[in-house]
């Protein structure tokens, strides 16, 4: 009767282990690869190597950002541009004694705030409307002067400017004091600016700075911006600054530390970072040959001569156990929007599965014990 009852509860519990899923914390690597052999994949799987890193980085971004790239440090003249609403301030010295200019007994006369028209001009009298738009202030003071020789062959003129909408930066977001701020002359760039608005907001995490300029948007983080000398861009008139914090995440599953959605806290996270910033490889579950990152391209991002993607889901693999495999999980980029995932190892089923038929062994051994 006892090698009854035993035979009955092993295959009992056999039965039940061949009906239910084992219990884990993550998918197996060959779980989630399995569709590739398909006669339609759903998705693309790429091996990172060393061999492949070079080419696998230069695929186009899966996910676009609002910026487009940067635009150099380009040193300008020291000087300003007289634009539109810009304001100028005339002063005429002449010492003829029946000046038509001066009033009598005056060498000079001022001539303040006078609004540098859309059509690029100002009016002086006697001379009517004189063009000085995208001139100098001293190329315009030039240009006054020999628009009044003729009736005043002695005067001279000095000019001052006073900046209007067409030459100031407008600093939006994410400094001590947001404003519009005047460009003091064509070799003014961004970090002075920022600079002048006191500076990017200590709270941002990893703050991306963004230039606003005729209708495109171009993006940097500040940390790449402070530490190249040559991204320091020049600005014109009009240029819009915002300083954000940055937005880009991922998602972290499987066998890590832990398993949720991870903000970029740098320019660039690697594959190696961030199942650093995930919590490592869990010692007891993960399988270091098995770390997966799944991407989303766009329809249009797809390639059929290997320079991109050939599909729109594609599945990064790399094999932690290998120098290869570990320096190429050290250079590969992580996109916004990727699903980092440790998957688990089959050791841990292989344990479950031993540990059920342990327990089913136990069972059998208490219901001899009953029995006899």
């Amino acid at each position: 009767m006892s090698l009854f009852c035993r035979a009955l509860v092993i295959l009992f519990c056999c039965g039940g282990l061949a009906a239910c899923t084992l219990p884990r914390g993550a998918a197996l690597s060959s779980e989630v690869l399995e569709a590739r052999d398909a006669e339609n994949p759903e998705f693309q799987v790429v091996p990172v190597t060393q061999a492949s890193l070079a080419g696998v980085n230069r695929w186009p971004r899966a996910v676009a950002t609002a910026g487009q790239g940067w635009i150099g440090g380009q040193r300008g003249p020291d000087s300003q541009i007289i634009r539109s609403n810009d304001r100028v301030t005339v002063t005429i010295w002449d010492n003829e004694a029946n000046s038509l200019l001066t009033p009598a007994g005056q060498k000079s006369v001022v001539i303040s705030g006078v609004a540098v028209s859309s059509s690029g001009t100002i009016f002086l009298p006697y001379v009517e409307e004189v063009l000085i738009r995208g001139q100098t202030p001293d190329q315009a003071r030039q240009t006054l002067q020999a628009a009044l020789a003729p009736i005043a062959p002695s005067a001279q003129v000095q000019l001052s400017l006073e900046p209007g909408q067409g030459n100031m930066v407008d600093v939006v977001s994410g400094v001590a004091q947001p404003g519009s701020y005047p460009l003091p002359d064509r070799n003014s760039t961004i970090l002075s600016f920022i600079a002048q608005a006191g500076g990017i907001a200590p709270a941002l995490r990893n703050p991306l700075v963004r230039l606003i300029r005729d209708s495109k948007t171009y993006e940097i983080s500040a940390e790449r911006l402070m530490a190249d000398g040559s991204l320091d861009t020049t600005l014109r008139g009009r240029d819009k600054i915002l300083i954000e914090e940055d937005r880009r995440y991922f998602t972290a599953l499987g066998a890590t530390g832990t398993e949720k959605i991870m903000p970029f806290d740098k320019a660039s996270v690697t594959a190696l970072e961030a199942v650093s910033m995930s919590g490592g490889l869990s010692d007891a579950r993960a399988n270091p040959r098995g770390v997966l990152i799944l991407r989303e391209y766009l329809p249009a991002q797809l390639r059929r001569d290997g320079s991109g993607p050939e599909m729109e889901r594609v599945v990064f693999t790399f094999d932690l156990t290998s120098a290869d495999g570990l320096f190429a999980a050290r250079g590969f980029q992580v996109a916004h929007g990727d699903t980092v995932l440790a998957t688990e190892s089959p050791v841990v089923a292989a344990r479950t599965v031993m540990g059920l038929i342990g327990s089913a062994f136990s069972v059998t051994n208490v219901a001899s014990n009953i029995s006899n």
